[in-house]
Parts: C-alpha cells; structure tokens; sequence
C-alpha cells in the first residue's frame, strides 16, 4: 500500500489498524462463547467481556481444542508481521511454504517449556484482543527473547487503537491464569498498573516498551509503520496523541462446569456465570479503586475455566512441551 509523504505525516486511522488484524473472528466463536459484553461498574471505565468454553455435540467442553487452536495461531502472535509478510511474499514467488513453515517452527521454540508458564494466557489474549475487540498487537513481544526458557520483562502485549480525532490508544497488555478469580484479578490490576499511571519519565515501567516501540512497532506496511512510530519518538508532537489504556485477560477455576461423566448444557453454564459475574465484578471495581485505575479504560476479559492448571498443561502439551 503506497499512500505517499501525506499518510507518513497524518495519523493512524481506523481503517489502518483494521487492515493489520490477523485472523478469522468467528473461528474464536468455535471455542469460547460469549456470556456477557461491555459490562460496566459505575464510577469506572472498565468494560468487562466474559466468555465460558464453548460445549460440543457431546455435552463435553474441550479445553484441548482450545489450546490446539491458540497453537495454531502461533506464528500471527510470535512473528513480527513485516518478517511474516516477507516470508509469505517469498513462498508465493516460488510456490513453496517453506519460509512461512520456518517462521512457525521458530515461533514455536519461543515459547518456554516451565510447568507454570503464563504464555498460555498471554496469547489467549492476543487472540480476544485481536479477534474479539479488534485491536491489533503493535509489538511482538516474543520476537524479542533471547532465551525460550525467560519471560519478556514488560507488558504482555501491545495492542492499538485510535479516536476520531487521531489519538493513538495504546493499551498495555497484562493476563492472568490462577486457581482463584480474586487472586487473578488482584494480581492482573497490579501488574498493569504502573504501565497506565506512572508520571513520565525514564524510570516509568512503561519506559523500556515504549522504547521498543520507537523502534519495533509494525504494522507490516512501511508507510504506516513510520506513521505509527512517530507516536512515540519524544522530538515528534505526535507523542503527546497517546492515551494509555489496558486490555487484561483473567482466567481462574470455576465450579460450575461439570464433571468428566457429566454432560454440560451450554444455558445453563451461562446461566451460572452470570450469577457468579456479580461477584468477579465487585472484585474487579474494589481492585480498580485500589490501584487508582478508575478513571483509566480498561477492556478486561473473565475466563472462568474447569481448571486452570488444565489449561496451562493442554497448551504445552499442543505447543509440544511437557508440563
């Protein structure tokens, strides 16, 4: 796409960023389905979005599934989009998927194999971030370890969004996967929190991402690559159209999916989810209030899951990693 000297000096609009999305939306819809969208608490600007596993033909939930479906995205998550570009434009010359099949092997190895791994949830919420709210991740996060076996020591993600009047929402990613919805949320609104109210200035936690993204931002085209980095180069006024924002993924055991004998019945798993979302909620708005985030948006996501620890071993089992 050449759009010329105009578009690298203009903002980013919507349409840029809706451009840069990865993956089929409904695809998301085969494994987890929707309970409730855009809840609120008032005094806040926190958006909750809650899904449950989706049930099958059988009456059962398939968490597997879930996690055979997160590996199959892993190269749209791990791999930077301009690298992934090149390495599809360079196939299609030669009728050949080597150089993409390259990129997912090296997606792949990026990821840990430690039994109490997060990645899981972190790319979960790549997914629903991308999918679901249709915010695109700006910086790859993966792309930057230097070994398989550390954690990236930054958010969890970098997603983009952008108001009418051209102002970049960047929303700093954060998830958490636990036994217990209150130490999740606790633990979550915690982590993210710096990244969203620390003054500025070069100690900020969010200092070292933003670095990276004067730098690694990628939205693939190169135009709009430089038009989004400009955001975040301190010389450019363009640094001052950034609104901090959060986009957060809780997952925690919850007692109303049914036993391995038991068949589920998708209403009636909804049913109780919403009953239990009452009390996620006032978690999440005495945690918000907590952590001075009230007044900052956040889009948050509860997964109510049969076991999170179940979870976290299907997805290095589909990664090829044992738990």
């Amino acid at each position: 796409m050449e759009r010329g000297r105009e578009a690298f000096l203009s903002s980013i609009t919507a349409a840029d960023l809706a451009a840069a999305l990865t993956g089929d939306p409904e695809a998301l819809d085969v494994h987890l389905c929707l309970v409730e969208r855009d809840d609120v608490i008032a005094g806040c600007q926190v958006k909750i979005h809650c899904h449950c596993l989706t049930v099958d033909g059988n009456g059962r939930v398939q968490p597997h599934r879930l996690a055979e479906f997160m590996r199959n995205a892993v190269a749209d998550y791990a791999i930077p989009r301009s690298k992934l570009a090149s390495a599809k434009a360079r196939d299609a010359k030669f009728n050949s998927t080597e150089a993409v099949t390259a990129l997912v092997e090296q997606a792949r190895r990026s990821f840990t194999d430690l039994a109490k791994t997060g990645e899981g949830g972190e790319m979960l919420l790549f997914l629903l971030a991308e999918r679901f709210l249709k915010l695109p991740q700006i910086l790859c996060k993966m792309d930057l370890k230097t070994d398989s076996r550390m954690h990236y020591h930054g958010a969890d993600g970098v997603y983009a969004g952008v108001t009418p009047d051209g102002t970049l929402k960047l929303y700093w990613g954060e998830s958490k996967i636990y036994k217990e919805a209150a130490t999740a949320i606790k633990d979550c609104l915690a982590s993210v929190a710096p990244f969203l109210i620390e003054p500025e200035h070069e100690e900020a936690e969010r200092e070292r991402d933003l670095i990276l993204l004067s730098d690694k931002a990628d939205l693939s085209d190169p135009v709009l690559t430089d038009a989004l980095k400009r955001f975040f180069d301190k010389t450019s006024p363009m640094s001052k159209r950034v609104k901090y924002c959060a986009v957060a993924l809780v997952g925690f055991d919850a007692a109303f999916y049914p036993g391995d004998q038991v068949q589920a019945v998708a209403d009636e798993m909804a049913a109780a989810a919403r009953i239990e979302l009452k009390k996620w909620r006032a978690t999440i708005g005495t945690r918000l209030k907590q952590e001075k985030l009230e007044q900052v948006e956040v889009e948050l996501f509860c997964l109510p899951l049969p076991s999170a620890e179940a979870f976290r071993a299907a997805f290095l089992k589909a990664m090829g990693q044992s738990a």
